[in-house]
């Protein structure tokens, strides 16, 4: 028997573009991204509190707003995950994400937006989840987060970006306004799906031209200012990075020439290739990928005596 496939529906066009829009926030069109942003915030995950739109940057862009969802039974202080977003640094959504889950594990979960670069060109991007970090720490009692203990996620954009951040802790050309300029923007772990981090040799694709103002191979010191091998040192946190031999956005050789380059420094890095993966997509977020998350997150967010409630 033959089956004739009926065209999909509007709405299930719309759940197809969300779905993908929160395992990746990559690749979608300006319409899709605008619609991803108009949908309904997701459904509170039962037993986790979630504060909305808490403005990290005292007066500043409108996109300066983070998402943080509190585990209620969780022991105090809460380790953090800060996830951002991806979308070529010009699309995307702190709405939309795969570490929201780990809310229900007992984490705080803090999911960013960020300015684009058609608001200001690079290094606006890494001042504000610079600044992100260091809003955290500061309001670490207040919301019973663990500020000695926080981890950053990102897939593509957002993996660029928490690379960034686990390789330029004390750079202070990169720490930018933002207020509590007294707290550290240091994390210590970062999980990088698929990120480009070296703007010299990925190609100069539109997105990464805009992001910088320029080509790079004619704006060489821009780019080397963006690129997370620039700051590969032993002082580094630790990396797991996640990439997929796949991928035709960003070659997966950004990330094991990255990798290498850590763990040549003496810095911890794993490095893990999703066999078939592209540019994000399910294979990044199936049970195995997500245990190797949450057993990376468990060993470097522990705290090293029990929390009490």
């Amino acid at each position: 028997m033959s089956l004739i496939k009926k065209p999909a529906s509007t709405a299930l066009r719309r759940l197809l573009v969300l779905g993908v829009a929160m395992f990746l926030g990559t690749g979608l069109t300006r319409g899709q991204q605008n619609s991803v942003r108009r949908a309904p915030k997701p459904v509170a995950l039962m037993g986790v509190e979630v504060l909305r739109d808490l403005e990290y940057v005292p007066g500043g862009h409108e996109r300066n707003r983070l998402d943080l969802y509190l585990p209620e039974k969780a022991a105090r202080p809460r380790p953090v995950i800060l996830y951002v977003h991806g979308g070529g640094w010009q699309g995307g959504d702190k709405s939309n994400g795969p570490a929201f889950r780990f809310a229900a594990k007992g984490y705080a979960v803090a999911s960013m937006n960020y300015r684009f670069s058609q608001h200001a060109t690079f290094p606006a991007q890494i001042y504000d989840c610079k600044a992100a970090v260091r809003w955290l720490r500061a309001n670490a009692r207040k919301y019973g987060l663990d500020a000695d203990h926080i981890g950053a996620w990102g897939g593509s954009a957002g993996g660029h970006l928490v690379a960034l951040l686990g390789t330029t802790a004390g750079v202070k050309e990169l720490e930018g306004p933002g207020g509590n300029e007294e707290q550290s923007s240091r994390v210590q772990a970062v999980v990088d799906w698929f990120g480009p981090t070296d703007f010299l040799t990925v190609g100069a694709k539109e997105t990464r031209t805009q992001l910088l103002g320029g080509d790079p191979q004619t704006n060489k010191e821009k780019a080397l200012k963006a690129s997370p091998m620039t700051y590969v040192s032993k002082d580094a946190a630790p990396f797991l990075i996640m990439h997929g031999d796949e991928d035709q956005t960003v070659p997966i050789a950004q990330s094991e020439t990255f990798a290498a380059a850590l763990k040549k420094a003496g810095a911890d890095a794993t490095f893990v290739v999703i066999k078939g993966g592209k540019h994000g997509g399910a294979l990044f977020t199936n049970a195995e990928s997500m245990k190797l998350i949450e057993d990376f997150f468990a060993r470097h967010l522990a705290r090293a005596t029990p929390a009490q409630p």
